[in-house]
């Protein structure tokens, strides 16, 4: 009894342990690092010709990210469930937000697009909050609708309704790139909750002619659908930016001609510090740098996905979708940032995550980050309670072995 009591108490002092993924923290703090060393150089040309001096915007790069380092510890110590409680009023909280651009004197119009608020000591883009709310919702709401998702059409009505608001409110700023980020989101998660491929299928046709019309609708964007097919044909117009990519990136060849050597970053590359950031990479660093950014993320988005495997095979549904939604925006925003770069798809204003320069997008990014180390600890967690279960019977036995082979005193009458 005594040992049987002692194993219990063992147990119970101990209790399951949560642990978050190193792996993934590795691959954060790396990118993180990447991105002040590559912000530095490639906009020391741009700061240089301000009056702020040529490392105006290296400070306020470490300023964005030391917020950005609390918000992540902030999100690193919040259970998830918290969220899931709150994932509704949150969805209200995404879409006041993404109205709030529009209203005068608060919503502010750069270059022809309404997607910051003017909060007088600084802006903010409501899009990056809301990437982050929309995963939270979506995994709240196939938690509580699992078997209507799996089996029934009706069940994808609400997420993917949700979703179309968000992009008719992104396409009215406009914000082409974040509106077809919210789409793709959206359907993976709700493909790895469990919907029918051909249910989807069907719930998206709807959405198509309406990207096609927001893609064709204004002169510039059918420019850039035309002009990154062959931008050499106007390299001086429409393909100014990709041309002077392509060239940055091809000087850099192997390994590159240099931190610091750019030569295109020099006034030729616009937004050389922020959307175009990996074409610096890959002048400075070579395919060298290229690989070690790219590895990066593939091990960020590889070590989420697979906890968010973990986390749904251990009953952990909520912290798995929502490693799945994270991993995954992190994914394709960076697919297109590079794609952008290279080419290799039409000229979008998304930054490449935790490496551009920016102030909500890199704030939010890392909120994201937090949230996402966040879930690998609750799904360690859970692991570890698994394991714990399954040597406690052994625990509990081996005492009573033990007695077992202990020789009998014989009674002498």
């Amino acid at each position: 009894m005594f040992g049987l009591f002692g194993t219990s108490q063992a147990i119970k002092r101990q209790g399951p342990r949560g642990s978050y993924d190193l792996w993934l923290l590795i691959a954060l703090i790396g990118l993180a690092s990447v991105g002040v060393v590559m912000v530095t150089s490639s906009s020391i040309a741009v700061a240089d010709n301000g009056k702020d001096g040529a490392f105006y915007f290296l400070k306020k790069d470490l300023l964005n990210l030391a917020f950005g380092a609390v918000a992540a510890g902030v999100a690193m110590r919040t259970e998830l469930k918290l969220l899931e409680k709150r994932a509704f009023p949150l969805l209200g909280l995404a879409v006041v937000l993404l109205l709030a651009v529009f209203v005068p004197h608060l919503g502010m119009r750069i270059n022809g697009a309404h997607r910051w608020l003017n909060l007088v000591v600084t802006s903010f883009q409501p899009v990056e909050a809301v990437k982050l709310i929309l995963v939270v919702y979506l995994g709240s709401y196939l938690v509580r609708h699992r078997d209507s998702i799996e089996t029934e059409f009706l069940g994808l009505i609400k997420p993917i309704a949700v979703a179309g608001i968000i992009v008719l409110l992104l396409l009215a700023q406009p914000d082409f790139g974040s509106a077809t980020l919210v789409i793709s989101v959206t359907i993976a998660m709700v493909w790895l909750g469990g919907a029918r491929p051909i249910y989807l299928f069907v719930m998206g046709l709807p959405l198509m002619p309406l990207l096609v019309i927001a893609a064709t609708g204004e002169s510039y964007r059918v420019k850039r659908l035309t002009s990154f097919m062959n931008p050499w044909e106007h390299p001086f117009t429409d393909g100014f930016q990709l041309t002077q990519s392509l060239m940055a990136i091809g000087r850099g060849e192997w390994a590159g001609v240099g931190l610091g050597s750019s030569v295109l970053k020099l006034s030729y590359l616009p937004e050389a510090h922020t959307d175009f950031i990996f074409a610096v990479i890959g002048e400075e660093l070579g395919l060298v740098g290229v690989v070690l950014v790219m590895g990066l993320f593939a091990l960020a988005v590889g070590r989420g996905l697979y906890l968010g495997l973990k986390g749904v095979e251990v009953g952990q549904r909520f912290a798995g979708y929502v490693a799945f939604g994270i991993s995954l925006m992190l994914a394709m925003q960076a697919i297109v940032s590079v794609g952008v770069n290279l080419g290799a798809l039409p000229t979008k204003g998304l930054t490449l995550p935790l490496i551009s320069y920016g102030g909500s997008s890199m704030v939010l990014t890392c909120a994201m980050a937090g949230v996402l180390l966040r879930a690998t600890w609750e799904i360690n967690r859970a692991l570890d309670a698994r394991q714990m279960a399954k040597r406690m019977p052994e625990a509990v036995a081996a005492p009573e072995v033990n007695d077992a082979a202990r020789p009998r005193e014989v009674a002498v009458a």
